[in-house]
This record gives structure tokens, C-alpha cells and sequence, in this order.
């Protein structure tokens, strides 16, 4: 059902874009078409994400080809962090992804710790989600080999006058408990073109797992001011806490006894985050565009985690604050029956933060000595990039460099750790549009992942660690007419001197070692019958995706990476009549691997063993008419058993979410 989101996105056939920004996340309108994007790429809108029932950000990317999604953490409630894995890349925590919110790094520290565990994000406040999954990797970084997501939030209404809405959803899960979600937004633009919104979201109540309760507030302010006719000052101030439940792995034994069960009741996570950013755009002519924009976000999480015996909790409260300044600016000129677009940029970004931990004992409540480190990292990214026009062809080079330092100190030990990075990452875009109706396209990419700051105590002179870098290709074409949208594209990833933690060494040490390929295929389709049709208002998708992840290096190399699936595909059908809607699909995924040596035979514990795949169905039926939305459904509806399972310090098989039932209306005004 994406495929057709991600064409209509598009809807100037020009060959030549204007330049107008309006918040691109890409840092240009010169790229802001879809059909025309030299790279594989979805856009899903609000739309889409309501008509598919999802009950969370993962509900939804786990529909778009290429992207797999599960919440393979027993450390991490799922409320509270995002676990996203594109082309068999690990997906616990997101660590390969540059994963965005209006543009601005979402991770609570985008170089030194860019894992999810934290992410403030909710699926109420979201417009849209832009999932660049090639051929976008010169503007934006670090960890940008797998792809680039940037979550759009709710836009400001447009014209005088104040609108908006309210919903709410109930969830009701065939084992465990029920939660509510709420969300409200209320916006418009005066008479002096002042636009200003709210925005919230919030969900109480408890999952499918016994003692999974979880609380989420999720707030922002957005305003938007017209200086000019060509140019405005925008921004936005946001909070976001959460407080998340941890139940954990089970044991096979505990599994088959009661499967949604919680061994450690007492396990949770929390955190807090609050932000500003202030942009500045101004489209100076009609070949002439500046952009800047800074932002500052502070973040807290803790986690109380109990040991196997239960006689220990750990403590680990950290701190995080990030500055970030983002200029840029774009020119149009033409030379030779050529069109250059040539955008040029540069971004700051300071990080500084400590990570702790205690031990408290559960019989005495006693503390123990807290062990804190001090992180900074400051980064400096530059880059250029010239999208050349000539007849039907879109070529576009470019090049960003890094500039990173970034220091640990250990308090108690005394120690201090540190590590300079440079490195210019150089890509190719090219696009032919054949007719209006059909795109190809073909691009190579360079990617990297910088030295995170759990890291650097490993590094010694025997032992450099050096930043992690990936090379990608794609070549692959899209169409798009008013019944049919159709991609394919084939991609290769070639992943070297990745960072990896040497097994059985206490503390915990990292070196450059791992490498791995990927290579596959992505399509998606989605038909719509022709109103003189008697099937009019039926609409059929379907997307698949091959993914062959390998390790290559290492006693396991020529192995499959842990944690993905080799095939993956999302079918369905939508069928409108009058105010109805009723939407069927079903997404699968076969095995997974949960160990580097791929082991088959699964240990008692849980912790390693095949992941069995699985096809779940889903069914929606929704009612609109004029200020009321009302849908009801099924997730699961043949309430499939299955798990994943996660290999951290709690680890065991995770039950996945059993037939859940819900019911949600959204009024508007």
C-alpha cells in the first residue's frame, strides 16, 4: 500500500523542479520528488499509517520494503526505544539508521551513542515517514548505512481561521491487558501569517506481557512566521517523558508454560527529553535558496534492571545535551545546455553527557559506588553536492567530510580515552526519467559509522579503533500512473571494519573486525481499479523483499548475520464504498538467525536458537463522514504464537503481540 503513498508525493511532472523548500528534511526542494529521487524510497502519510491499524512506528515500517522491525531487547521496554534493521543490517536499537525528526538527529547522541534505546518520538504527532534507503547518504550522518527515516511532525494548518482534532484509540490484547492512546492538535495562521500548532500525544495502560505497564507524554509547540514573501522563521519546542516496563526474556520452559508471563516485575526504564529548534529559510530569487537551522536538546534515561538471583539491581541514570547549527544554501545556473543545482552545507554538532551506574542490593537497599564517565564529541560535517539536468537525465555527485573528535574520561580510574576522525564520503546519483510515468536510476554511496563512546575505552596502541565504512549501490526503476505504482530495485552493501565487542573479555572490548555483505531486491506494487470498473474503490499492494545479509569475517564468516530474514512481504486490499473503508493485509517474514554461528537448535535458555517465521493477517473496517473518523479492528486476527528473542543481559524468547482488538475515533473541527 506504500508504493502508492510514495508516488503520489510527487504531483509536478515538471522535468525541472522550482526551488521551494517549505522544511525539506533533504535540505532542498530541488529533491523533493519522489518519483523523480535517484534512490529507493517511501514516503507514508498520515493517511496511510490510519488505514493500516498500526499501533506504533514499528506497526508501520515494517511494511516498507527492505525495513524490518521487532523488538528484539529484553533491556528495553517497547514504548521507549525503536529497533530498525534495513537490508539485514542489526536492527536493536537502530545503530546503522540516521533516523530524524523534522530533520534534526533524533538519537540522544547521534555520533556517540546513535542506538535508539531512547526514542522520543510518537506516532500521533507524525505527518509523514520519509524512508530513504539509498542515494540520499552525502547530506546527512553518521550511520547512515542503513538509510536515512525522518519522522515529520504534524504540519501547521494553512489559511486564517483555527482547526484541529482529538482521538482516541483502545487497544485490547488477547492476553495481558489494554492500553489507551490519546492524542490532540489544535493550529491555524492569522491575518499576520503567524501559524502556530499543539500538539499531543499520550498513551496509559499495559501490553500484552503481564506487568508491561507503560506511560508516554508527548508534547510540542510549532510556529511559523513569514518575513517576506520568499522567506520565514520557524521552529519548535517539544517535551517527551516515558516511563516503560521491562519483562524480559523467558526460558523455552517458561515459554511453553505461560508465554506471556514476567519473570522480573520489578525491571523498567524511564526518560525525559526536551527540545528547541529555530530555522531560518529564504528563498532569495528563483535560483537562490538559504537555509539555517540550530537546535539543543537535553535527554535523561535510567534503567533499574534485577539480576538472574535477584539480589542486585542495576542503576544506570545518563545524561545527554546536543547543539546543533545546520547552514546551507543552494544555486542555479546553467552552463554548456546544462542545469546545475548546487547545494553546499555545513553542520555542527556538540555532544556532552555522562553515563552511570550503581549497584543497589535488594535485601539492604544499600548503594554501591557509582561509576560515571564523561562523553563530548564535536563533529563537523561539510558537504557539496551539483544536481546536473541534461534533457531527461539527473546526474548528481557529491561529497561530505567529517571531522570528529571525541573524548571519554573514567572518573574513578582516572583514565581518559580519545580519538580524531577524518573522513570524505563520496556518492553518485543518477536518474533518467524515460516518460513521465517511469524513472530508473542508479547510485553508489559511501557511509560510515563513527567510534561511539562505550567504545573508546578499548582503544589502545595495539588496538586504533578506526570509524566503520559501507559502500552501497542500487540500481532500480519506479512507475507511477493514475492506477499503478510499481519499484524494484536491486542494492549491494559492502560493510567493512565494523566495530564489534571481542566475546568472553570482561570489561567489555571492541576492535575492527567485522565485515559483511548484502545484497537483494526490493519491489512494491500497488493497482487501483478504474472508476468505470466494477471493482471501482478496490485497490490490491503487495511489496517483497530478498535480503542476503553475509558474514565475512571472523570463524563464522560465511554465515548469515544475526537477527534478519531472507524474505519478507506485506499483501493486501483496500475497498471503499461511500464513507466506508475496509482494509486487509498480512505481513510475513521467514527465520532469523539470533547468533553469529547460527545456531539451530535452540539452548534452554532461549538466548539463542532459530527465530521461526511467521504471517500474521489484520483486518480494519473505518467509517468517515465529515468531522468524525471511526475504525475498528483486528491485528492478528488468527492469533498466531510466535517470538523473537532477544541476546542481552536478559535474554530468552520475547512473545510477540497476540490477536489484539481496537477501536478508535478521531473527531475533527
Amino acid at each position: 500500500m506504500f508504493a502508492a503513498s510514495a508516488a503520489q508525493a510527487q504531483t509536478d511532472d515538471a522535468p525541472m523542479e522550482t526551488i521551494q523548500v517549505s522544511g525539506s528534511w533533504l535540505g532542498s526542494g530541488l529533491q523533493n520528488s519522489v518519483k523523480n529521487f535517484a534512490g529507493a524510497r517511501t514516503v507514508v502519510d498520515q493517511e496511510d499509517i490510519a488505514e493500516s491499524g498500526a499501533a506504533n512506528i514499528g506497526d508501520v515500517l515494517r511494511r516498507i520494503p527492505g525495513v524490518q522491525s521487532s523488538d528484539n531487547s529484553g533491556t528495553a521496554g517497547s514504548a521507549i526505544s525503536l529497533n530498525i534493521g534495513v537490508r539485514g543490517l542489526t536492527g536493536r536499537y537502530s545503530p546503522r539508521s540516521t533516523v530524524l525528526l523534522d530533520g534534526i538527529p533524533l538519537a540522544v547522541a547521534p555520533y556517540g551513542q546513535p542506538q535508539l534505546s531512547f526514542a522520543p518520538v510518537s506516532l500521533n504527532n507524525i505527518d509523514s515517514i520519509d524512508v530513504v534507503r539509498g542515494g540520499g547518504a552525502v547530506r546527512y550522518g553518521p550511520q547512515n548505512v542503513g538509510g536515512i527515516i525522518n519522522f515529520r511532525s504534524r504540519a501547521i494548518p494553512q489559511g486564517e481561521g483555527v482547526s484541529g482534532d482529538a482521538s482516541v484509540r483502545y487497544n485490547d490484547f488477547g492476553e495481558g491487558g489494554s492500553n489507551r492512546q490519546y492524542s490532540a492538535f489544535v493550529g491555524g495562521t492569522a491575518s499576520n501569517g503567524l501559524g502556530v500548532a499543539l500538539m499531543y500525544s499520550g498513551m496509559r495502560g499495559s501490553e500484552w506481557r503481564a506487568g508491561s505497564d507503560e506511560k508516554v507524554n508527548d508534547v510540542a509547540v510549532k510556529f511559523r512566521y513569514p518575513l517576506t514573501s520568499g522567506s520565514e522563521v520557524y521552529g519548535k519546542v517539544s517535551y517527551y517523558d516515558v516511563t516503560s516496563r521491562t519483562p524480559g526474556g523467558l526460558t523455552v520452559a517458561q515459554y511453553n508454560a505461560e508465554p506471556y508471563q514476567n519473570t522480573r516485575p520489578s525491571d523498567f526504564w524511564s526518560g525525559e527529553r526536551k527540545g528547541v529548534d529555530l530555522g531560518y529559510l529564504n528563498t532569495i530569487s528563483a535560483t537562490q535558496e538559504f537555509e539555517i537551522k540550530a537546535y539543543y536538546n537535553e535527554s535523561f534515561r535510567q534503567s533499574a534492571l534485577i539480576n538472574a538471583a535477584k539480589t542486585q539491581v542495576t542503576w544506570q541514570p545518563r545524561n545527554y545535551r546536543v547543539t546543533g547549527i545546520e547552514p546551507r544554501y543552494t544555486q542555479r545556473f546553467s552552463v554548456g545546455g546544462l542545469t546545475h543545482d548546487v547545494t553546499a552545507g555545513y553542520r555542527y554538532l556538540r555532544e556532552r553527557g555522562d553515563d552511570n551506574s550503581y549497584l543497589q542490593t535488594v535485601a539492604s537497599g544499600a548503594n554501591g559506588v557509582t561509576t560515571t564517565f564523561i562523553n563530548s564529541t564535536d563533529a563537523h560535517s561539510a558537504y557539496i553536492d551539483d544536481r546536473i539536468a541534461l534533457g531527461a537525465w539527473r546526474i548528481t555527485p557529491g561529497v561530505r567530510y567529517e571531522k570528529i573528535s571525541s573524548t571519554r574520561a573514567d572518573l574513578a580510574a582516572k583514565s581518559h580515552f580519545e580519538t580524531d576522525n577524518n573522513k570524505a564520503l563520496p556518492s553518485l546519483n543518477v536518474a533518467y526519467l524515460v516518460h513521465p510515468a517511469l524513472t530508473v536510476f542508479a547510485n553508489y554511496t559511501t557511509s560510515f559509522g563513527s567510534v561511539q563512546n562505550t567504545q573508546l575505552n578499548s582503544q589502545t596502541p595495539g588496538n586504533p579503533l578506526q570509524p566503520e565504512e559501507a559502500k552501497t549501490a542500487e540500481l532500480g526503476a519506479r512507475w507511477k500512473t493514475a492506477a499503478v505504482s510499481a519499484e524494484a530495485t536491486l542494492f549491494k552493501l559492502k560493510f567493512d571494519n565494523q566495530i564489534v565487542q571481542v566475546p568472553g573479555i570482561t570489561p567489555a572490548t571492541f576492535r575492527n573486525i567485522g565485515a559483511t555483505s548484502h545484497e537483494g531486491i526490493e519491489t512494491a506494487a500497488d493497482y487501483g481499479f478504474d472508476e468505470a470498473s466494477a471493482l471501482t474503490g478496490l485497490n490490491l499492494y503487495v511489496n517483497y523483499t530478498y535480503t542476503k545479509a553475509i558474514q565475512e569475517s571472523g570463524a563464522t564468516a560465511g554465515r548469515d548475520v544475526p537477527f534478519y530474514a531472507r524474505h519478507t512481504d506485506t499483501i493486501g486490499a483496500r475497498y471503499r464504498v461511500g464513507a466506508w473503508t475496509a482494509n486487509v493485509s498480512g505481513t510475513h517474514q521467514t527465520k532469523q538467525y539470533s547468533d553469529t554461528a547460527n545456531t539451530i537448535a535452540e539452548t534452554a535458555n532461549g538466548g539463542a536458537g532459530v527465530v521461526p517465521g511467521f504471517r500474521v493477517w489484520n483486518a480494519q473496517l473505518s467509517w468517515k463522514q465529515a468531522a468524525y473518523h471511526l475504525a475498528a479492528g483486528v491485528n492478528n486476527i488468527a492469533d498466531k504464537r510466535y517470538y523473537t528473542r532477544n541476546v542481552d543481559g536478559n535474554a530468552g524468547r520475547m512473545a510477540a503481540a497476540p490477536r489484539t482488538a481496537y477501536l478508535q475515533l478521531r473527531v475533527s473541527y
